[in-house]
């Protein structure tokens, strides 16, 4: 056991990238080598953490030749952060590596071939593209190995930043992000620097206790911000003089909300939120519709890229307007509504409750009459009596999460056989097994990546099939 940690793979050629933001290469024997910490063209020795019969999983050592395709990360935080774990490969190689991922997972899982392939949808933004952030409040916060090594005191070790990954009770101290715009990051900078000099209790995960425990901040393409902030306890007098001063300083914060959380967790959305200023939500508009966004919303994170995708979903389904249109897992019923102007009457289906409540208030905010939405868990509403008490879908759009649709689900969509299904999907893998399900009665037509999340691993992808 104690070789087999200690083992070590030297001169490993990396060859691509794998699921996960992994790089992938083989051993002189043929064995694949998954390793972390490198770049797709990277020459690098290998420490090994898992040994499989037919893999070995590990993390970069030594890198001995660089890859052609790396370049310097714009960020200091890069590699302790690990948010932006691509953010030294060249843009143009990460599409190449999110398409091939996209292509190989709907042609290896999901057993198809034939379809055409459009080539990845960049996003016109690789930097500043995100709409909301969230940070944490710790009164312990990550120091680095040549912070500890250097012997220096640390007097204060207040941070206000992300969690280091796998480690729950530990905050990286942001200095900068790439994010989210400014003033993202002067907020952030702003509300640290007071909270210190004015000595306010940041959390303590471990002990429970403190006053400033998350801050999360939305803005819309107006340029109008939100900003929440988590306190662990109500100390009115600071908190007022808190607000107060970060009003005075930004006058883009369109309203500022807050919540008491005294619980063991950061969840927003069983606590009682309040505002201080403003409102307590924003408007956001896409070709035309017009959405509330408040502190619970879910509202996709990538707005320019998001309207993309929304075109691309309305170009595939092909609406003439006489159309029945479901819409599965239609959260705020944001598609919904994009392609509800196009269609007869959408049909929207959503697990959670307060979604299907926002998106009914949409729906009467654009002036559509033609949408209806039911929210219950999807395998137990989509079912036999929901086929017979309603038109027969024409269309039908399915964005379900990561783990794809339930087998009951895809079950009830062939008995309901729509004319064209539209996949949209953020994980390729999952939507690969549900189309290979569905390829007995669907022909896959076309699929179209897209890249939502740049200096990441993460894609989306449109699938369009036809029943045969």
């Amino acid at each position: 056991m104690k070789r087999k940690k200690n083992l070590i793979l030297e001169n490993i050629k990396l060859l691509s990238a794998g699921a996960k933001g992994v790089s992938v290469g083989k051993t002189t024997e043929g064995k694949t080598v998954l390793v972390s910490g490198a770049v797709p063209g990277d020459l690098v020795n290998v420490r090994v953490k898992k040994a499989k019969s037919n893999y070995y999983e590990g993390e970069a050592v030594d890198v001995l030749e660089y890859s052609e395709d790396r370049v310097e990360p714009k960020c200091i935080h890069f590699g302790t952060c690990g948010g932006c774990k691509w953010q030294n490969i060249v843009y143009e190689k990460q599409l190449e590596f999110k398409h091939s991922e996209v292509v190989n997972n709907i042609t290896r899982i999901g057993g198809v071939s034939g379809f055409d392939i459009i080539p990845i949808l960049g996003s016109e933004e690789q930097y500043f593209y995100r709409n909301k952030m969230e940070f944490s409040f710790s009164n312990a916060r990550w120091l680095t190995q040549y912070e500890i090594s250097s012997e220096e005191n640390f007097g204060n070790k207040d941070a206000l930043g992300f969690h280091i990954p796998g480690m729950w009770s530990k905050i990286l101290d942001l200095k900068e992000c790439f994010l989210q715009e400014d003033p993202s990051n002067q907020i952030r900078l702003a509300v640290k620097k007071y909270a210190v000099e004015n000595g306010l209790a940041f959390y303590d995960v471990k002990a429970q206790e403190g006053f400033l425990r998350t801050l999360m901040m939305r803005q819309n393409s107006k340029g109008e911000w939100m900003v929440l902030f988590q306190l662990f306890k109500e100390m009115k007098a600071e908190r007022i003089k808190l607000f107060d001063f970060l009003l005075s300083r930004f006058p883009q914060i369109k309203t500022l909300v807050f919540a008491i959380n005294p619980k063991g967790n950061d969840s927003i959305y069983d606590l009682d939120i309040q505002a201080y200023f403003g409102e307590g939500f924003l408007y956001e508009e896409m070709d035309g519709l017009k959405f509330k966004i408040g502190p619970k919303s879910f509202f996709q994170t990538n707005y320019r890229q998001a309207l993309e995708l929304y075109r691309k979903t309305l170009e595939f389904a092909e609406l003439t307007g006489d159309q029945v249109v479901y819409d599965l897992y239609t959260g705020t019923g944001t598609i919904a509504q994009y392609v509800a102007r196009n269609a007869k009457h959408v049909i929207g289906i959503e697990a959670v409750q307060e979604a299907i409540d926002a998106a009914i208030e949409h729906a009467e905010l654009n002036g559509l009459d033609n949408t209806t939405f039911y929210a219950g868990d999807m395998k137990n509403v989509f079912n036999d009596e929901f086929l017979a008490n309603h038109p027969k879908a024409d269309v039908l759009i399915t964005d379900p999460p990561r783990d794809g649709m339930h087998q009951k689900v895809v079950e009830q969509i062939l008995k309901l056989a729509p004319e064209r299904i539209v996949y949209v999907s953020c994980n390729s893998a999952t939507q690969a097994r549900d189309i290979a399900l569905m390829k007995d009665d669907y022909e896959l037509v076309k699929i179209l990546p897209v890249d939502m999340f740049p200096q990441t691993h993460h894609v989306e992808n449109i699938a369009l099939l036809i029943k045969k």
